[in-house]
């Protein structure tokens, strides 16, 4: 079945709180570089030739979002999120075309690159053109650390085997209407959907792993902050250098 993705939709659930961090405001709006962690997610995947329209699914009690300069961009779309992520997906999803594929995006990952998009979209493509029904793939990196599972009192119950094993990353990359179908089903059943994979997961699909840059972060912790500037400003660094090689 030869399958190319035509139409892109990114969508992006920003209506948490993200309380880990400690914050007083949603950590999607901490400064960040000058700008708000969600204003330079906002900025990749806004930028990106291959994505046709950004939906963010925000709190209704939400004030801040209103107030970033890209949420003007004529590519934008605001719907309002739920109490959980997949919430907040669904509502994405009910606005997106339903011949579109879904690329759905933290709104706390601000390094996302754009040959990271690239190449989760090549890999879907190319793995709809082997299987008969398409199962999409998600950014991810392989475990690197050793892996230890605890008991209740929280010391070590055993070592386990870091083989095949992988951090799930965003983006994650689905056919609108088959993620909407199986998100909305495994809800139905009381199923815990942590990402978006584990409905489809549920369902029977197996989403192709697409080995992502390292510095693709999600903000959940104070630390991660100074980590995240530093990968942004390497990063501008970076095109700098190149526009400049280039001009040479």
């Amino acid at each position: 079945m030869n399958q190319i993705i035509e139409h892109l939709v990114a969508i992006v659930p920003a209506a948490g709180i993200g309380s880990r961090i400690g914050a007083e405001i949603p950590k999607q709006y901490l400064m960040l570089n000058e700008q708000p962690i969600i204003a330079h997610t906002l900025d990749v995947l806004l930028k990106h030739p291959k994505i046709a329209q950004v939906i963010v699914a925000v709190s209704p009690n939400d004030s801040y979002f209103a107030k970033l300069p890209q949420a003007n961009d004529r590519k934008l779309k605001v719907v309002e999120g739920g109490q959980e992520r997949a919430d907040s997906v669904l509502a994405g999803l009910s606005c997106a075309p339903q011949s579109a594929w879904a690329l759905v995006h933290d709104a706390a990952r601000p390094c996302l690159h754009p040959s990271d998009i690239d190449l989760l979209i090549q890999a879907a493509e190319q793995q709809s053109q082997h299987d008969k029904q398409p199962q999409g793939a998600i950014l991810a990196m392989p475990v690197r650390d050793t892996m230890k599972r605890s008991n209740h009192q929280g010391n070590i119950e055993q070592t386990v085997c870091r083989d095949n094993l992988w951090h799930a990353l965003t983006p994650q990359l689905f056919p609108v209407v088959t993620l909407r179908d199986n998100l909305t089903q495994a809800l139905v059943k009381g199923i815990s959907v942590t990402d978006e994979a584990s409905a489809m997961e549920w369902a029977g699909f197996r989403p192709k792993l697409v080995r992502g840059r390292a510095d693709n972060i999600k903000v959940t912790h104070p630390d991660d902050l100074r980590l995240a500037a530093l990968f942004l400003n390497d990063n501008l660094t970076n095109n700098v250098n190149n526009k400049l090689n280039h001009n040479d």
